[in-house]
């Protein structure tokens, strides 16, 4: 049986936006994130975190460093009770290691998720601060939303009209959650 997932981008989404973060002591979570991420479970749907990370093919910080980072992320969102399925992160960059079908917009990191944890697409929302975090609900199903937080204030003009655009990850949780009727 597929569950409804939402993809959540990790950088400018669900902690504030910085360029190349490699350190745990800079992971901060923007206000009402982790209250919203678990309304997301609490509703029944499944949290995955997608997230490219092009520091480390840029040679800024290494995937030690990474993982670093997402295990803090990992232990701040359990103290907060909220239950992640799972994290997926894209280490390439197409100027660098060339092109790959992970880096979003593209699949791969939704498809694994899909596969590892019985996700159904069409029922699944995709949320981020980039039209490349919203990009996969074109390609796979499902609905998209950019957040105003992170780049997403310089990019709403951009986002087709199909899109909504919204403040912040609590709002788009209330407006998923609306949306679905949980």
């Amino acid at each position: 049986m597929s569950r409804p997932a939402v993809f959540l981008d990790r950088d400018g989404t669900i902690i504030v936006e910085k360029v190349y973060l490699s350190d745990p002591d800079g992971v901060e979570f923007i206000a009402g994130s982790v209250e919203a991420m678990r309304q997301l479970a609490d509703a029944g749907f499944v949290v995955v975190i997608v997230t490219n990370q092009a520091g480390i093919a840029r040679g800024k910080y290494g995937v030690e460093e990474y993982q670093a980072v997402a295990r803090r992320v990992a232990e701040r969102l359990e103290e907060g009770g909220v239950q992640v399925g799972g994290t997926y992160f894209c280490p390439h960059h197409p100027d660098v290691t060339g092109a790959c079908d992970c880096r979003k917009p593209g699949t791969g990191m939704y498809r694994q998720a899909a596969a590892a944890l019985a996700l159904d697409f069409d029922q699944s929302w995709f949320v981020g601060d980039k039209l490349s975090d919203v990009g996969a609900a074109e390609a796979l199903g499902g609905c998209g939303i950019l957040v105003r937080t992170g780049y997403g204030a310089e990019l709403e003009g951009e986002a087709p009209s199909h899109i909504p655009v919204v403040d912040d990850l609590a709002t788009a949780v209330r407006h998923i959650i609306d949306r679905a009727g949980r």
